[in-house]
């Protein structure tokens, strides 16, 4: 099985040297814009292609507000921040997700709290998130939802969209409404999937994305915080630009700000990147089919989109039948010149989130036990 799948990628890729998990694809405007942008010498957090990167991915996602930051982690801390996350409250989210989406929390001085994902999304359970909060949480006098376990403040859901793949959005929004709990989307790897035809990113109070070097389309570096409330985009502008008050030129700063702006350079990337988003949407998605067909022909498990939702294929993701077998693929694979990986190590397992409370894991451990994310880059040759 082994021989058969390097030998599979490597006909898909057509090489037998190193094949990277996801590489960035530069194929399109880069160059001409990074270009422009050194010429008119706006090449940090002010220029025409922040501007112009922020109005095309609110265009592009469905909100009317984009705002554009340094990456990914800094957009999740903002957008925690303004959802009203704070001191000693708690954040459900998911344990089988990457660190910073904890850390974020964290910088919050707040805390996650762990509900279980769902096997077929790879995201947070909606059924397990209605069962906790059923039986740990209340709504109180004060119109928030608290953990009567902790007594803690339940400040916000914080679902992620793993490898892509949308999780069950409309039964999470209706939960967190019924509990009054703000929804902030964690779409940091989803953008171009889709939940009943609405693209993911535009369902929370606040969402996320991530355009990390690794990611569907990339600034290098850079994140983006989204909205569709004008209070909300204008603090998140104000305070990821170190609140500071506008003047011509007088320095007066009326709270704790961030220096989180997306450089103008990386923005210009971006732009010419999202230009190609259809382009790489439809090759990953032929990417995805064919590893479906070579799975089915072998009796292997690919994640697949459910039938409610359409995912970008970011990273093409095997279901192995033990933790043994998932080890020995990854072995034969890596030392074969293919990058595989193995799912992150579930948050509630990391000795800095010891003091966080979760239930029932199972699904989560389950996953973490047999995910392997397979070569999923933009592939030119087909």
């Amino acid at each position: 099985m082994y021989d058969n799948f390097i030998n599979f990628v490597q006909k898909l890729y057509k090489t037998t040297e190193f094949i990277p998990l996801h590489s960035p694809c530069f194929i399109g405007n880069e160059k001409k814009y990074l270009l422009e942008t050194i010429d008119s010498t706006f090449v940090s957090s002010v220029g025409g292609f922040v501007n112009r990167f922020e109005e095309d991915i609110a265009k592009y996602v469905g909100v009317k507000y984009a705002i554009a930051t340094v990456n990914g982690t800094a957009a999740l801390h903002i957008a925690l921040k303004l959802a009203g996350v704070s001191e000693d409250s708690e954040v459900i989210t998911q344990s089988l997700t990457f660190v910073a989406t904890c850390n974020a929390i964290r910088y919050c001085n707040a805390r996650p709290l762990f509900v279980d994902v769902d096997r077929k999304t790879l995201g947070l359970s909606a059924e397990n998130l209605e069962y906790f909060l059923q039986s740990n949480a209340e709504v109180r006098s004060d119109g928030f939802c608290w953990n009567k376990i902790s007594n803690r403040k339940i400040s916000a859901c914080l679902p992620m969209h793993t490898f892509g793949f949308p999780v069950d959005l409309n039964r999470i929004v209706t939960i967190c409404n019924q509990y009054k709990i703000p929804l902030v989307e964690e779409a940091t790897e989803s953008l171009g999937s889709s939940y009943y035809g609405q693209k993911t990113g535009s369902f929370g109070e606040l969402s996320v994305l991530s355009f990390n070097g690794n990611k569907i389309i990339t600034t290098g570096g850079g994140g983006m915080i989204l909205t569709n409330n004008e209070r909300l985009a204008k603090s998140a502008k104000h305070i990821t630009t170190t609140a500071k008050v506008p003047h011509k030129w007088k320095f007066n700063h009326d709270s704790i700000g961030y220096n989180y702006r997306l450089p103008n350079l990386n923005a210009a990337l971006g732009v010419a990147q999202l230009e190609l988003l259809p382009r790489y949407l439809k090759n990953k998605r032929d990417i995805s089919n064919e590893y479906q067909k070579w799975g089915h022909e072998n009796n292997i498990e690919f994640v697949k989109e459910c039938d409610n939702s359409k995912a970008n294929y970011w990273i093409n993701t095997v279901i192995m039948e033990n933790k043994k077998l998932k080890e020995q693929f990854l072995k034969e694979t890596n030392e074969n010149n293919i990058m595989t990986r193995p799912v992150w190590r579930p948050m509630h397992k990391l000795l800095i989130n010891q003091d966080c409370q979760y239930g029932d894991m199972e699904n989560t451990n389950w996953l973490s036990d047999r995910i392997v994310n397979v070569p999923s880059s933009v592939n030119l040759q087909r």
